[in-house]
């Protein structure tokens, strides 16, 4: 009897080897590699930079138990399958199995799924090719690229700067980016600009607001008070006269489905996931997840991508299910088809579920939270982006008094059409959007009277600094880097105190200036954004088999070089010094400003008149609003178990801490600082006085489970909470940390500090 056929089949992930092994049955065996088994060693630079850069590939260490076993199961198999992820890394990643493996070219194939479903699996193993060489070179060309670039530039970082800093091709493009910004806001001067309300009435005695527009003839923007009093000591007092009232209808087209930077976007703005861990759960969701009633499912489709493209078999599945499940009028009549951008590789479909009736809330039970929120995101954008507009009603109402224009808008959605699904809350122009408020039934020629004026004072304001959505953002729109580089880069610049976060948005540290400074007055290349945009159009030619990878990599040390010899030679002797991070906070024991220090335990503050002056203290964020108990500042802290608080600035002295958020706004009756629910989305704000009329109790304040007290508990002592709360609700007590680990870590801090 012969023996029975045994074919292997190696993927990255223990997940994705057991989805794709049930699918599979009987026959196949399904492994996982768990990544990379072979790479560039760490202790050198890998690279023969003499003899035509050739690289000096290595096992990986720790990994010699997978590659023995996956060496003697491919040995055994007939066939080994090679289904690493489908793109460029997965390309190399297989071509590296195959070599490290010994498997040969007759039995190694290469598969790809682009979405991990039963019908797919098969027919990718159904079909195998060989490994295309192009994609291999192209990333051996970008991998060698940001090694020879690392391992020459970051020495000298060492010796001219500090121990530890790195530069990268990607990473140092991405700082600049940060710290350009931050120049474009302190080089900014605002302007003066003026609103000019006029709340008209009708004799009826209904009131409305109209907005100044301008004259008869032409639109008129007013940049001073003074051009503000003209118009109002024109009209005031004057009756209005309405001279148009048009009615219109506006249609707003959906959104595309996700690629791999707008995913990263919304799940930032939306969800507050970081571009990292957004693609983490992406990674779990495309691998697959098991499903209450179906087993494993890979739940979307490979989610490194920026393509718009999507398969004829998920159009009519999306139409089928809009039709079904919303109405024939909410299906467009044809499926809608999206253009991708001009630097899109192509080469997957967008992102999208691979089973679109399958609706988050049949998988939500299967899903842990961070889970069922990413899929129900994506299965949204997706769904929405084929269903039929959304249609509203527009009125646009001019009113003239002394030859000038007041205008008036209002619009209301007639049609939801796919805001049923997905709601993407674009900013628009009022003008073109409308206001909020319902406008009484007006009539040309009707007579209107003014019953105020409500001039607003306006000054344009900087650019904001880029959060990791709008960086990756613009990244992608400079050609900076490709999907699956976008979020490993932003980890590394903020690992590396490149940039901070300062709330959501990235802020450039002076360690970041001084080091993007020196690249950029000797390796203007490096950082020049062009540049290495051009270079990842070279990298796409590479893959495409239209360039030699390398001679791409020739092309580029040349001149790298020449910048490395000319600027070892002029800073020969030279040591660059960061200057201090100063902050506003005071040493209370001599008097000083305190300065950013960075260390084991992160970022703190320390005196910098160390040693005489020891003190240290965490960093701080200064909340708005005030301590409602002694009218101090009111910070945000984190306890030791990763919950926020916040707390008075005088700590146990005061004793105040809430879970609550502090808010600018003040209660109406008492004039203490209002709070809010911590959280996503618009919350209400309230008064947490109990002496006060507005006092708003706390089972009025909308908690999902009891909280600790918001207002008089003694609940910290020296920036420490004393009542957490755990995650059934109850409150535990703090625990005092060891004596010894307190002291170690203060004497580390005090050295570092030094």
């Amino acid at each position: 009897m012969a023996a029975e056929k045994t074919d292997l089949v190696i993927v990255e992930s223990p997940a994705k080897a057991k989805t794709i092994e049930r699918y599979l049955g009987s026959g196949y065996k399904v492994v996982a590699s768990m990544g990379h088994l072979r790479d560039l060693p760490k202790s050198t630079i890998g690279v023969d930079i003499e003899h035509g850069f050739e690289p000096d590939y290595q096992p990986v260490k720790g990994r010699e138990d997978v590659i023995d076993k996956l060496r003697k199961a491919s040995k055994k198999a007939d066939t080994v399958y090679l289904a690493t992820d489908p793109d460029r890394e997965g390309e190399a990643i297989s071509w590296h199995l195959k070599e490290l493996l010994d498997i040969p070219d007759s039995k190694a194939r290469r598969v790809t799924f682009n979405e991990i479903t039963k019908n797919v699996v098969k027919e990718g193993i159904a079909h195998p090719r060989n490994i295309d060489q192009d994609l291999v070179d192209a990333q051996q060309a970008r991998r060698i690229l940001d090694r020879i670039v690392g391992y020459k530039l970051s020495p000298l970082l060492w010796r001219k700067i500090r121990k530890g800093l790195s530069a990268g091709r990607v990473q140092s493009v991405a700082t600049r980016m940060v710290l350009d910004r931050e120049r474009e806001i302190q080089a900014f001067q605002p302007e003066e600009y003026w609103y000019l309300n006029a709340i008209l009435e009708t004799a009826k005695h209904e009131t409305f607001p109209a907005v100044f527009h301008g004259t008869e003839q032409k639109k008129v923007e007013l940049h001073s008070q003074a051009e503000v009093q003209t118009v109002a000591d024109a009209v005031d007092g004057k009756p209005f006269t309405v001279v148009s009232v048009t009615h219109g209808t506006k249609k707003r087209n959906p959104s595309p489905p996700f690629i791999t930077s707008t995913l990263q976007q919304e799940a930032s703005r939306r969800l507050g996931m970081t571009p990292r861990r957004t693609m983490s759960i992406a990674q779990q969701l495309y691998e697959g997840v098991d499903v209450e009633g179906e087993g494993t499912i890979g739940l979307i489709t490979y989610m490194r991508t920026d393509s718009l493209r999507l398969s004829e078999d998920a159009l009519a599945a999306a139409g089928q299910f809009i039709r079904s499940h919303y109405g024939e009028e909410y299906y467009p009549g044809k499926p809608r088809r999206f253009k991708a951008g001009s630097n899109a590789q192509d080469a997957h479909e967008a992102i999208r579920p691979s089973i679109p009736s399958l609706t988050p809330e049949q998988v939500r039970k299967s899903l842990t939270g961070e889970q069922y929120r990413l899929y129900r995101l994506i299965w949204g954008r997706f769904t929405a982006s084929q269903m039929a507009n959304a249609v509203y009603d527009n009125i646009t109402v001019d009113a003239l008094c002394e030859g000038y224009v007041f205008r008036a808008y209002y619009s209301k959605i007639s049609f939801p059409g796919y805001t049923a699904v997905y709601d993407d809350n674009r900013e628009e122009d009022e003008e073109t959007s409308g206001g909020k408020k319902p406008l009484p039934e007006l009539t040309e020629g009707q007579v209107l009277a003014l019953d105020k004026l409500e001039p607003e004072q306006h000054f344009t304001a900087p650019p904001s600094r880029y959060s990791e959505a709008t960086l990756i953002r613009a990244m992608e729109e400079k050609g900076i880097g490709r999907p699956s580089t976008y979020a490993p880069t932003i980890t590394t610049i903020t690992a590396r105190e490149y940039v901070v976060k300062e709330g959501k948005y990235l802020k450039p540290t002076p360690l970041g200036e001084t080091v993007t400074q020196l690249m950029e007055e000797r390796f203007p290349d490096i950082v020049d954004v062009k540049f290495t945009a051009r270079m990842e159009d070279t990298l796409d030619k590479v893959e495409e088999g239209k360039a030699d990878w390398k001679g791409v990599l020739s092309d580029f040390y040349d001149g790298f070089a020449d910048n490395l010899n000319k600027a070892e030679d002029a800073l020969q002797g030279t040591r660059l010094k960061v200057p201090d991070e100063v902050s506003s906070e005071i040493c209370p024991n001599c008097g000083r400003n305190l300065v950013v220090k960075s260390g084991r335990f992160g970022r703190f503050l320390a005196c910098p008149g160390y040693p005489e002056c020891s003190f240290t203290m965490p960093l701080v964020v200064e909340m708005p609003g005030k301590c409602p108990k002694c009218g101090g500042r009111i910070f945000k802290r984190t306890s030791k178990k990763g919950f926020t608080y916040y707390a008075c600035e005088k700590g146990a002295a005061c004793g105040f801490m809430s879970w609550d958020v502090p808010t600018k706004e003040e209660c109406p009756v008492c004039g203490k600082t209002m709070f809010k629910l911590a959280g996503k989305g618009q919350r209400k704000p309230f008064c947490i006085n109990e002496a006060c009329a507005n006092f708003l109790p706390e089972d009025r304040r909308g908690y999902r489970r009891r909280s600790s007290a918001s207002s008089g508990t003694k609940a910290e002592d020296k920036g420490s909470v004393g009542a957490k709360k755990t995650a059934s609700g109850k409150k535990t007590t703090a625990k005092k940390a060891p004596a010894k680990k307190t002291a170690a870590k203060s004497a580390s801090r005090k050295k570092e500090q030094a």
